[in-house]
């Protein structure tokens, strides 16, 4: 068992491409010189540029391989990547607090795939609310801001809503207005955070990369703030590393 690495653990699905899920997290991890956990939700049939299919794993085995885990491990933070249901999310993140209540839990906001696959529709909102309260940070997208909030409200009062009960970092891929800038909102405080580089290549599974990396950078000891910051400049470097929708890892 290592002892010079924090773990951290990746709740996520499985790529066969390993651009996004768990995959490209234990890759991102590795890179940040800490141990790798993961458990599956769902199985999934697809490249990077083509969603076949998806088969759900059961919520029981999904938590009896986290209390496992939870059993043996000390696990500094947890990253939650897709999930079928609101239902499915909320017995896992109350499972990871009632085993370890000051491990931190980043949720990626995973709604639809990069190649518009549909994963999770927000039904029950009262169930939503309690599970960020659970939650030290979400990571949505500008379309998926949206559909966290309600009553087509407005975004800037739909993230008044949410850092109510978690810190929010609004990814600037998707803004055309200002893209590649990224908000940090807390509960009373913002923070911009623009990118070092103009020109970059798209990529599959970005989003389950920045995560990752940000997961990371809490379990190293750095503060929200600071591991927003390190994951986007790690995130850049991702970008960059080769014209594909495939990614290359690098510390």
């Amino acid at each position: 068992m290592p002892t010079n690495r924090p773990f951290v653990l990746s709740i996520a699905g499985f790529d066969p491409s390993a651009g996004a899920g768990v995959l490209a997290d234990i890759k991102t991890f590795e890179q940040h010189k800490v141990y790798g956990l993961s458990v599956l939700t769902a199985n999934t049939i697809q490249t990077e540029s083509h969603f076949s299919s998806i088969q759900w794993v059961a919520i029981e085995q999904v938590l009896e391989s986290i209390l496992v885990l939870f059993e043996k491990y000390k696990i500094e933070t947890v990253k939650i990547g897709i999930v079928p249901s609101i239902e499915y999310l909320k017995a896992i993140v109350d499972l990871i607090k009632k085993q370890s209540p000051t491990t931190k839990i980043v949720w990626d906001t995973v709604l639809t795939s990069s190649t518009s696959f549909n994963f999770l529709a927000i039904q029950d909102r009262i169930a939503l609310v309690e599970i960020l309260r659970k939650i030290d940070l979400i990571t949505p997208n500008y379309n998926e801001i949206l559909v966290l909030g309600s009553n087509a409200a407005p975004i800037n009062s739909i993230i008044n809503q949410l850092t109510s009960h978690c810190a929010v970092l609004l990814k600037g891929g998707h803004n055309q207005n200002e893209l590649g800038i990224d908000y940090l909102h807390t509960k009373d405080r913002f923070f911009r955070l623009s990118p070092k580089i103009d020109t970059i290549y798209e990529k599959h599974g970005s989003g389950c990369v920045l995560s990752a990396a940000i997961t990371a950078n809490l379990a190293l000891g750095h503060d929200l703030l600071q591991s927003c910051k390190k994951a986007k400049d790690y995130i850049e470097q991702f970008l960059l590393s080769n014209p594909s929708l495939l990614g290359n890892h690098h510390a």
